[in-house]
């Protein structure tokens, strides 16, 4: 078991580490997997924007990509996470950057458990699951 984090760019404030693996570990639990070897990879718009277009062929910026790589029960992946956007979608959302980039984390993770938000139902599906590890991660 391992997670990862990177720092592409500049540092970036986020929780204790440990805290960290061990609600990512929780979340995974609760979804009933078990993770592999997860990098969560801290970077900037330009980096996410290159990944964007190189990979997914859209030339727009973005808060999250996921590269996944995992089996139906353990969980390998590559979660590239721009600081420009969490900050920027946390002034927008009027959250704190906390909470957003706890989002952004959770999103990317239920990216590699196999969900998916290219429909309004499964979008509406994995805002609530965001909604709920959000929830845990606060009441640790």
């Amino acid at each position: 078991m391992a997670v990862s984090f990177i720092f592409q760019t500049a540092k970036f404030p986020i929780p204790t580490r440990k805290t960290l693996v061990n609600w990512i570990l929780l979340v995974a639990y609760q979804e009933q997997k078990v993770v592999k070897d997860i990098s969560y990879i801290f970077c900037d718009d330009d980096y996410v924007l290159h990944l964007n277009k190189k990979f997914l062929q859209h030339n727009t910026y973005t808060d999250v990509i996921t590269f996944d790589y995992s089996t139906s029960k353990e969980i390998t992946g590559e979660i590239y996470v721009s600081i420009d956007r969490v900050r920027e979608n946390a002034l927008k959302f009027k959250v704190p950057e906390l909470q957003e980039l706890l989002r952004v984390l959770v999103h990317g993770l239920l990216h590699c458990f196999g969900y998916s938000d290219q429909t309004t139902k499964s979008k509406a599906e994995m805002r609530r699951k965001e909604n709920r590890y959000l929830k845990v991660y606060f009441s640790m």
